[in-house]
């Protein structure tokens, strides 16, 4: 299973992703946002090419119908999906992880900070795919990729 991770897309009414991330977006079974859409439209394009799941983000609004949080199975493995900037933690990452103390999960996918990030904590791999629109401190432009099968994951941030 061919999974996108998207984060941090912050999409003004008119705009849309880079021609690169579109282009990979094409060979996906599923596409996780982890929130800050900021345009819901974003989601009925991405729906076009794969399923979608994604959760509100800090500069989602109030009136956004989306979960805080979600957890997906995706090939025998649960995926926690959430922003990541609320909660218990000191960073964005250690917000992430306890977030899911209370769940089964395999991996956490979650986003906030625009800054890549990929680490292995207790047998869970904790991801954050950058932004694809607003790098912010980042060199790069980042979204990510994984591959999900056999109960194994298989991760990698593409920057531009």
């Amino acid at each position: 299973m061919q999974i996108a991770v998207l984060s941090d897309t912050h999409l003004r009414e008119g705009k849309s992703l880079p021609s690169f991330v579109w282009e990979h977006l094409t060979q996906v079974d599923l596409i996780l946002h982890a929130g800050d859409l900021t345009h819901m439209g974003l989601l009925e394009e991405l729906a076009c090419l794969a399923p979608v799941r994604a959760v509100r983000g800090n500069c989602d609004g109030w009136n956004v119908s989306l979960p805080d949080r979600d957890i997906i199975e995706c090939e025998m493995l649960n995926v926690g999906l959430i922003h990541g900037y609320a909660g218990k933690g000191k960073n964005t990452p250690e917000r992430a992880y306890s977030a899911f103390l209370d769940s089964k999960v395999d991996i956490i996918v979650f986003g906030h900070s625009h800054s890549p990030y990929m680490e292995w904590r207790n047998g869970i791999l904790l991801f954050n795919p950058g932004s694809p629109t607003d790098k912010r401190r980042e060199p790069h432009f980042s979204f990510g990729l994984m591959e999900i099968g056999k109960g194994q994951v298989q991760a990698k941030h593409l920057y531009f």
